[in-house]
């Protein structure tokens, strides 16, 4: 049964504005920016081009004739190339500007020698992917617009008064102001270091010396012209080895490599730190201000639209006019109440007339107390997950959606509340494409629709057909995958326990990993089959049958664990069972809360169960023993082979 949205009032409805249906807003996801063209994509092959060049042109070593010293110019640019990985998620047209910038500065530091070098065009491929996808993503976000644009129509009005009071970018100048400052104080700092060393160099005169140790701990110096060694701190002792002359300035216990005269890390580290942060806030602040600005210039595009809060982590979807299941979520962003200011005149509290002042203010004074009850009795329920999932309201959102935007939107909170509230993004706006990266909505059933926690058992027998067969829930991919990769980690530790010679001391870590195996063969093979009779449970090492008359309760864990209670105060685990953020993540419905629900919702509805008993094949099989018996031969392999 699909409850009815929460309505919002005539009154707060713009005249001619126009409905997102289905058919117009399945266009605009269409138009959603390809999987290629994420961000993360983007990053992974900046970065990699980036760590082939270091690694490719390793640093020139410190000498008396090129000494090692302060490099701001070094520190700007890692600066800017941190700033554009970010700026590739949050800002593609600074992002393009950053590509550019890297390039030169690329060209300019390694001159035309560099050009044409395997490592220089893995960068320069790199960057062109990045820019191809932030050209993609602007071209989209105009077409998406320019669709949101048709589906809208002529009609345009101004955002209610409370979004004109909404400022942003405000706490990001702060924080920005602040970043920068300490970026230039730790550039000041270093240049003091740098200008002391000057100043003190100019008036000594350098002494030869020879290395006569070499390590970690730094060098050791000779010098036979004042018939003494020193011990001296070296940021890179390589670049000086034994019975190789360095140049060293004296004066009493104080003694400098002229090749490293200065150690200003910590300050530039400081200084690069500061800088990305500074800057990544300043762009936000900006771009916030900009965006927060928009709805004061002239009247905006309007649709009406559905939304829904997330149920987990605060953010706004919106659906379609015409959704009203809530089946297909179409974008989402996180949202702030955007509140109207009050007037000044306005009477101060307790400053009202009539002979029952005292009487009214006790009155208020008890509403209050129950609001505040009320409020921790929501707040409980909450952080116990027994709070009912929000509901579908009729909303109006003011300007045109696209990827990267930002809107205002007028709703009721829910049916209690007759006041209509005014929220505006504070994030961007993100199509809710299905994928591990869209966002396409937590846990989509069968048909589509939004799987809410914590479902009570009449919404999931509703759903729930009269079987005649056994049902069976078990493994899918996504928990094969967590056995796969446990199974990797079982194997690994095997070898690195026996790569050294065996002792003793080996075989508690051993022991540890047989645990591994046992979570991998659940991973792997678990299965939960309900028939006529009870729950079949096919675990790691056996498979287990507890009849219905002694199953209390069945539940998933957040952690990724099914749990059948029974009669005797024991419990059957099934751990792990995947994973279900990712299954969510990835588009799909997290087996082990569906298995869970499901088997709870045959329990407290007997006329559901079905009417056959499970066969051999159906009830399940353990391979934990196969397994056990494969991880006993890789160790001996291992031990053959070592």
């Amino acid at each position: 049964m699909t409850t009815a949205p929460v309505p919002l009032p005539a009154d707060h409805i713009p005249p001619g504005a126009a409905e997102w249906r289905s058919a117009d807003a399945h266009r605009w996801l269409t138009a959603s920016p390809a999987a290629w063209a994420h961000p993360l994509w983007a990053v992974l092959a900046l970065v990699a081009g980036t760590v082939w060049q270091v690694a490719a042109g390793p640093a020139a070593p410190c000498t008396t004739a090129s000494p090692c010293g302060a490099d701001w110019l070094g520190v700007g640019f890692a600066a800017l190339l941190l700033l554009t990985l970010y700026w590739v998620a949050r800002q593609p047209r600074l992002a393009l500007a950053g590509l550019v910038l890297l390039l030169a500065g690329h060209v300019t530091d390694g001159g035309t020698q560099a050009l044409g070098t395997p490592p220089w065009l893995a960068f320069v491929v790199a960057a062109g992917f990045a820019a191809a996808g932030l050209l993609h993503r602007l071209s989209v976000a105009a077409r998406q617009r320019a669709l949101a644009g048709e589906a809208a129509g002529p009609a345009a009005h101004p955002v209610p008064a409370a979004a004109l009071t909404f400022r942003r970018g405000r706490l990001s100048t702060y924080v920005a102001a602040l970043l920068l400052a300490v970026a230039a104080f730790g550039c000041r700092q270093g240049q003091v270091v740098a200008d002391a060393y000057e100043e003190r160099a100019a008036r000594l005169t350098p002494v030869t010396g020879t290395v006569v140790r070499s390590d970690e701990d730094g060098l050791r110096v000779s010098v036979p012209s004042l018939e003494r060694a020193y011990d001296i701190e070296a940021v890179f002792p390589e670049d000086f080895p034994v019975d190789s002359e360095v140049d060293l300035l004296v004066d009493g216990d104080w003694v400098r490599l002229v090749a490293e005269p200065y150690d200003i890390a910590g300050w530039e580290l400081l200084v690069l730190g500061a800088l990305v942060g500074g800057f990544a806030f300043l762009a936000n602040a900006v771009d916030g201000r900009t965006r927060s600005r928009w709805a004061h210039h002239g009247p905006l595009p309007v649709l009406r639209v559905l939304v829904r809060e997330g149920h987990d982590d605060g953010r706004t979807w919106v659906y379609a006019a015409d959704d009203l299941a809530g089946e297909r979520p179409l974008l989402h962003f996180h949202s702030l109440y955007a509140v109207e200011d009050e007037d000044e005149g306005a009477a101060p509290f307790g400053a009202g007339g009539g002979a029952g002042g005292p009487e009214d203010d006790d009155e208020g004074a008890w509403g209050r107390e129950d609001d505040l009850v009320e409020e921790l009795r929501k707040v409980g329920a909450i952080l116990k997950g027994e709070d009912p999932p929000p509901p579908l309201r009729e909303a109006v959102l003011y300007g045109l959606p696209y990827a990267g935007a930002e809107l205002v939107f007028a709703a009721r909170d829910d049916e209690d509340s007759p006041e209509v509230s005014v929220e505006c993004s504070v994030t961007a706006v993100k199509p809710a494409v299905p994928g591990p990266f869209g966002g396409g909505g937590p846990g989509p059933t069968a048909s589509g629709q939004r799987l809410p926690r914590g479902r009570s058992v009449d919404e999931v027998a509703a759903t729930l057909a009269p079987s005649t067969a056994p049902r069976v829930w078990g493994a899918n991919g996504v928990s094969r995958a967590v056995g796969v990769f446990l199974l990797l980690v079982q194997g690994g530790g095997v070898w690195a326990l026996l790569d050294d010679e065996f002792t003793w001391t080996s075989v508690v870590p051993l022991v540890g990993l047989f645990f591994v195996v046992s979570s991998a063969s659940t991973a792997l093979g678990w299965r939960l089959t309900a028939d006529r009779d009870g729950l079949w449970v096919a675990g790691a090492w056996r498979v287990r049958h507890v009849p219905w008359d002694r199953v209390l309760t069945v539940r998933h864990r957040s952690g990724g664990d099914i749990v059948i209670a029974r009669e005797e105060a024991t419990e059957l685990t099934l751990s792990p069972v995947g994973w279900a953020w990712l299954e969510r993540r990835s588009g799909r419905e997290p087996a082990g809360p569906r298995a869970a629900e499901e088997a709870y919702a045959l329990l407290r509805r007997p006329e559901l169960r079905p009417v056959e008993a499970a066969g051999p094949g159906e009830q399940g099989m353990p391979v934990g023993p196969l397994l056990a018996a494969a991880s006993v031969l890789w160790g001996a392999a291992v031990l053959l082979l070592l």
